[in-house]
């Protein structure tokens, strides 16, 4: 069977021409039922909408989206020009020794040894502290007493290769080692040289690198092609918040406006690599560019409001203090964006799909019946999105809410607590912003695939061409192929 795909084969308004020729197709676009006669064709032309991706919209419809999205491109390529670091800033003023600014060096564990706590100096910690269980007879049960141990460490890089230095771990010590374990050390120049190197955490390459491997093995076996793009987009994402957002904001660039530039040069780039320069993707970069803006407004009102100033834990306060000039709660509501960006991709991406799915299943559904049928499968999403972004607050803010737990606050002066009301204010205004995503982009993605379907179907039954006068009306009646032979010529 012949399926004529052109609709400039018919000339505008005239008839159509398919079975009546011999065979054709009697559409005058073999890929789009007019509405209203949806049904009208049971003869085995259903499969015409499922031919892999959904069609390109008009030509007059990608006018339209590029001129929203081209000029928000050149403004974000714009901002990337102007605001571009050049890497991290040097350090002003010398912070050697403290905290993360200070250089490190791969070691290892040579030798380790049991010792006196006394004979370290090591006090030992109250018998009624930790929470462990005290006998009769005074002993502890579980406890943290016990003898100390004497780590013996070699540097294994740098201007100091192979120098060796001891490191005591007391009884109670969250950090235990072992004979051949790797470890970091800091290096602080102006102190003494038996106190120069100290151990500031655990080597974990190899678990780490292995857990990136199984990761990238399991969305390439799973995804294939997406899977490879996606990772691409990973990088990408990776590098502009390395090599742009991060020295930015270090050489004091306002940390919104970098968060804002940085964060759309990365839904950009990832959403058209991973999913196509298409009309559907253009639909599901508007809606998450509409939901960023009504986070941005929102968590600036509210931050502002509830008197944050994100200047709540020892790595801000590090921050702050190392470069006083970075605006820490420009920092916080960069962070709200940032946080957002992800999971807001992953909401309007599946809407817009939906709403293509949904309109290549049944084209003469109107607007107003495609964005109800989408919403609700948005609602779904909804559910799972917003409890989904709670719990993984929740649960990196798990060691500071078992504090309050044991300080048996009052529930209201645990909420209202900067600490705490940070968290709230984050959560909160992101899964506003991921929300109102869904109904902003559905209607978006709604209202261009009709406007397409407007615009390359009339939406009028194909015209039958009028017959002469004194025809019969058996005459009148399209010829069907089937092959059941030519029709008996009236008499």
């Amino acid at each position: 069977m012949t399926h004529s795909d052109s609709a400039d084969t018919a000339p505008p308004g005239g008839p159509a021409t398919g079975h009546a020729a011999g065979g054709g197709n009697p559409h005058a676009d073999g890929h789009s039922h007019a509405e209203g006669h949806s049904h009208a064709h049971a003869h085995g032309h259903s499969h015409a909408h499922a031919h892999g991706p959904a069609a390109p919209v008009s030509r007059h419809l990608r006018k339209v989206i590029a001129a929203v999205l081209v000029p928000f491109a050149a403004a974000v390529l714009t901002g990337l020009v102007v605001l571009w670091p050049g890497g991290a800033p040097d350090h002003k003023h010398d912070h050697s020794g403290v905290g993360f600014d200070r250089p490190t060096f791969a070691a290892k564990v040579v030798g380790l040894a049991e010792v006196d706590c006394d004979k370290v100096n090591v006090q030992q910690p109250p018998a009624s502290s930790g929470g462990a269980a005290q006998t009769p007879g005074g002993t502890r049960q579980g406890g943290s007493h016990g003898p100390c141990h004497k780590a013996k460490i070699e540097v294994t890089e740098g201007k100091d290769k192979g120098h060796t230095f001891t490191e005591v771990v007391p009884p109670d010590a969250t950090r235990t080692y072992s004979v051949g374990q790797g470890v970091v050390v800091g290096y602080a120049e102006k102190a003494p040289r038996n106190l120069q190197y100290s151990v500031v955490d655990a080597d974990r390459d190899v678990p780490m690198l292995l857990l990136a491997g199984i990761f990238a093995l399991v969305v390439v076996a799973v995804g294939r092609l997406r899977g490879v793009l996606a990772l691409a987009g990973l990088v990408i994402s990776f590098a502009v918040l390395t090599l742009f957002i991060l020295p930015a904001i270090l050489q004091g660039s306002n940390p919104l406006v970098v968060a804002v530039v940085g964060g759309s040069a990365i839904m950009l780039t990832t959403l058209y690599l991973c999913h196509g320069l298409s009309a559907r993707t253009s639909v599901a970069v508007l809606g998450t560019l509409v939901s960023l803006l009504l986070i941005g407004l929102l968590g600036s009102l509210f931050i502002g409001w509830a008197r944050l100033t994100g200047n709540t834990d020892d790595q801000t306060s590090l921050v702050h203090g190392l470069y006083p000039g970075i605006e820490i709660r420009g920092l916080l509501l960069a962070g709200v964006l940032i946080g957002s960006l992800g999971v807001l991709d992953d909401v309007t991406v599946t809407q817009t799909s939906a709403v293509w799915e949904l309109r290549e299943a049944d084209p003469g559904a109107s607007w107003l019946r495609i964005y109800r049928s989408a919403m609700r499968i948005g609602r779904d999403h909804i559910a799972s999105v917003v409890n989904t972004l709670v719990l993984a607050y929740a649960g990196a803010a798990l060691p500071l809410l078992l504090l309050f737990s044991i300080a048996r606050s009052d529930v209201t002066m645990v909420a209202t607590s900067e600490v705490v009301a940070e968290e709230i204010v984050r959560t909160l205004v992101g899964s506003i912003g991921l929300v109102a995503s869904v109904p902003v982009t559905t209607l978006l993605a709604a209202l261009v695939v009709s406007a397409d379907r407007g615009g390359r179907s009339s939406g009028a039954r194909p015209s039958i061409p009028a017959p002469s006068p004194g025809v019969p009306a058996a005459a009148r009646r399209p010829a069907v192929s089937g092959g059941r032979g030519r029709r008996r010529k009236p008499k």
